[in-house]
C-alpha cells in the first residue's frame, strides 16, 4: 500500500514553486554525470559541481548531464537557474508522486516517467521518478537515486553505434524514453513466469499462502497500470506536439516507441485478468476439495446410520429380549451388520458417489 499511496500533506499552504523533496528520504551524496558529444567527439565527465555545467548549455554537440538525487534542493535550484527551469518545474522534480505526464514550454519540454525496478527475491516492483528535460541541443535527466536502465545508451554513446550520435537532443531523449519503455518488457517476462508457476501450484496442489500471493500479483499490477497508462498518454503527446525542439525524423521513432507502451498495457491487462481468474480458479479448487471431504464424510455417516441403529437396539437393557439368547445371534448381528455396510457401499459406487 505504501508504494500505492504518498503522504503529501505537507505541501498544504505552500505558495506555487515552492521545493519540497517529496519521496523516501535520503542521504548520499548527488552524483552529477555529463556526456557531451558529436559525430567526431565525445566527453565524458563527472562533475563535482554544478557550475561546471555552464559552459556546455550553449556549447556545441548534444550536452547530457545526469543527476542520481534529488534531495539536495541547492543544487537543483543552481541548475535550474543556469539552465533557465521554471520553479514549478522544479517542485514537479522534487515531488515523486508525480503521474508520468509531458509539458511544454518556450524554449524547453519538460517530461515525467517512471523507471521500475525489479526484486527477484520478492517478485516486487518498485518504480523510479524521473523527470527529462529537452532542450534545442541538451537533455537534462533527474534520478531519485543510483542505478538506471541507461548504460545500454552509454555504451552506444561511447562506442559511437547507431545514429545516436549523428542525431540532435530530441533523438537522445527518444533513446532514453525507449530504455525506460523497453525495462518494463522484462518485468512483464518476470512476473509472466511466476504467476505461471503460480497458475501450475494451483492446479496441482493449492497451499494456504497462495491467496496471498495472488493478492500480491494483483497489487503490482496495479502499481504497473498506475506507472504504464500515463505513459502512453505522454509519448501520444510528443508526436502531437507541434514544436521546434522534434524533428519529424525522430517522430517515427516516437510512433514506434508508442507501440511498445501499448504493448505493455495490453501485456499489464492480460496479466490481471489472468490473476483474476486465478483467484477464481483457487477459490474454486478449494471448494470442490472441500466438497469432496464433505462427501466422503457424509458416506461415511451415512453408512453407519444403519449400523448404529442396529447396535442402539441390542444395547437397551431389556430383559426379555430373545435374540439376546440365541447361540449364534452375536456372528448374524455382525453379518447383518457387514452385510449392510457392504451393500450401501456398492449403492455408493454405482451412482458414482464415490
Amino acid at each position: 500500500m505504501k508504494k500505492l499511496l504518498h503522504k503529501t500533506s505537507h505541501k498544504a499552504g505552500r505558495a506555487p514553486g515552492t521545493m519540497v523533496h517529496i519521496g523516501r528520504q535520503r542521504t548520499e551524496p548527488v552524483r552529477i554525470g555529463l556526456l557531451n558529444y558529436g559525430p567526431a567527439h565525445l566527453e565524458e565527465r563527472s562533475l563535482a559541481s554544478v557550475a561546471e555545467c555552464r559552459p556546455y548549455r550553449d556549447g556545441p554537440g548534444v550536452t547530457w548531464v545526469n543527476l542520481d538525487g534529488i534531495h539536495q534542493l541547492g543544487i537543483l535550484e543552481q541548475l535550474g537557474a543556469d539552465f533557465g527551469l521554471h520553479p514549478l518545474v522544479l517542485e514537479d522534480i522534487v515531488n515523486t508522486t508525480h503521474r508520468p505526464k509531458m509539458e511544454a514550454f518556450d524554449d524547453y519540454l519538460f517530461l515525467v516517467l517512471k523507471m521500475p525496478h525489479y526484486d527477484p527475491v520478492t517478485a516486487s516492483v518498485n518504480t523510479e521518478q524521473v523527470c527529462l528535460i529537452l532542450s534545442r541541443n541538451h537533455v537534462l535527466s533527474f534520478q531519485e537515486q543510483q542505478g538506471d536502465v541507461f548504460d545500454g545508451v552509454r555504451q552506444r554513446l561511447r562506442g559511437n553505434k547507431g545514429r545516436l550520435r549523428t542525431m540532435g537532443a530530441d533523438y537522445l531523449a527518444y533513446v532514453l524514453i525507449d530504455a525506460i519503455v523497453d525495462s518494463y518488457y522484462f518485468i512483464m517476462e518476470s512476473l509472466g513466469e511466476e504467476i505461471e508457476h503460480l497458475e501450475e501450484i494451483i492446479m496441482d496442489r493449492p497451499t494456504p499462502d497462495i491467496q496471498s500471493r495472488i493478492h500480491h500479483f494483483k497489487r503490482e499490477m496495479i502499481l504497473l497500470r498506475k506507472a504504464v497508462w500515463p505513459l502512453r498518454e505522454l509519448i501520444s503527446g510528443l508526436q502531437r506536439e507541434e514544436s521546434s525542439l522534434i524533428a519529424p525524423a525522430t517522430g517515427v521513432f516516437l510512433r514506434d516507441v508508442y507501440d511498445h507502451s501499448v504493448q505493455i498495457i495490453d501485456t499489464v491487462e492480460t496479466l490481471r485478468d489472468v490473476l483474476s481468474g486465478l483467484l477464481d480458479l483457487y477459490m474454486s479448487n478449494i471448494s470442490n476439495r472441500m466438497n469432496e471431504v464433505m462427501k466422503v464424510l457424509t458416506i461415511i455417516a451415512t453408512i453407519f446410520i444403519p449400523l448404529t441403529f442396529i447396535a442402539g437396539i441390542y444395547g437397551m437393557n431389556f430383559e426379555y429380549m430373545p435374540e439376546l439368547h440365541w447361540r449364534w445371534s452375536y456372528p448374524l448381528l455382525w453379518l447383518l451388520m457387514l452385510t449392510l455396510a457392504c451393500g450401501m457401499f456398492k449403492f455408493f459406487r454405482r451412482k458414482h458417489w464415490l
